[in-house]
């Protein structure tokens, strides 16, 4: 049978490596150690997973589907497009939060001004996902 490293896992179910880990340690993916002492995952296990886990899109709003942790929902306040960079401000309760993109993701996210969004900030960068 097949079966996968935490980070084929992770690319499969389109989350960091470090998600699928916190996953694995809480009991959600069952894992093994495999000859080489990796964590692996079963082929069968991974697909029943991934079922689940498309199955609970949306309704189980506290699931994270991103490893970025410090999301702050609110509403696009400006955006100024360049020919190739574009510059996203939201306004998330009393944070006001600027986040850098290309033209090309702002125009195939359709933020526009007044929408619904949210940031989501790792380390210095801020990530936006529209809502």
């Amino acid at each position: 049978m097949q079966s996968y490293t935490i980070g084929q896992a992770a690319r499969l179910l389109g989350v960091s490596p470090d998600t699928a880990r916190r996953w694995a340690d809480a009991g959600r993916i069952a894992t093994r150690r495999d000859e080489a002492g990796r964590r692996v995952v079963e082929g069968r296990d991974l697909a029943a997973f991934s079922v689940e886990l498309a199955r609970s899109d949306g309704t189980d709003e506290e699931t994270p589907y991103t490893s970025v942790r410090n999301a702050f929902p609110g509403i696009v306040t400006a955006i100024k497009l360049g020919d190739v960079a574009a510059q996203v401000e939201i306004q998330a309760g009393p944070h006001r939060l600027v986040s850098l993109l290309t033209r090309e993701a702002v125009e195939e996210l359709g933020l526009e001004v007044g929408m619904e969004a949210t940031a989501r900030v790792k380390s210095t960068n801020v990530h936006v996902d529209r809502a």
